[in-house]
């Protein structure tokens, strides 16, 4: 039963998630609140940061991810690779038939003003779930334990800075992810 939960919960998010994988946060943070048990804000947090450290569409990641981690619900109930399977199919299937219905009528409807004044109106929609997003990705980072993380900030500003310095900014992404992860167990963020 866990799987047709997966697959139903992961296709609702890919059927309403307009706007790419950081769309789709708001619907994990709603996830994360339910009855599944199948991760926490705080886990949701962590599985973003590791989605956009790790090759491919963040949406995509974090299905994944939180399908093989149904496993460990609440509910007790079985997730792991299959389930992991089924809620990454869960979210692309949506794409899918959209896209196929989409390209059928795309051409004859591309200069309909209706279909350009609707493609208008979902601009601010998408904008307003990305935003949405971030204030919960900032609130689970600086409060931690019901307290403000001042280390957080006063590492991301120090990290923000160095990105200014000429030199500095030749550097790998991957020696700045490196760097965030060495402070982040110094720290113990």
């Amino acid at each position: 039963m866990t799987f047709l939960y997966l697959f139903w919960e992961f296709f609702k998010i890919g059927l309403f998630a307009v706007g790419g994988g950081p769309a789709t946060i708001p619907f994990l943070f709603d996830l994360a609140n339910s009855d599944y048990g199948w991760f926490t804000q705080k886990q949701l947090v962590d599985m973003i940061a590791v989605s956009e450290s790790t090759p491919g569409p963040i949406g995509i990641n974090m299905a994944t991810y939180a399908g093989y981690n149904a496993g460990h619900s609440v509910m007790g109930l079985a997730g792991g690779v299959l389930g992991g399977i089924i809620a990454t199919a869960g979210l692309v299937i949506p794409s899918i038939i959209v896209i196929i219905i989409v390209a059928g009528f795309l051409k004859a409807f591309s200069e309909n003003k209706y279909v350009k004044s609707a493609f208008y109106g979902i601009r601010p929609m998408v904008t307003s779930l990305v935003l949405f997003a971030v204030y919960g990705i900032v609130s689970q980072t600086f409060y931690q334990d019901g307290a403000f993380a001042w280390q957080v900030i006063i590492i991301s500003l120090i990290a923000f800075a160095l990105m200014f310095i000429k030199k500095l900014k030749k550097l790998h992404p991957a020696f700045w992810l490196v760097l965030g992860a060495v402070a982040g167990v110094i720290l113990k963020l």
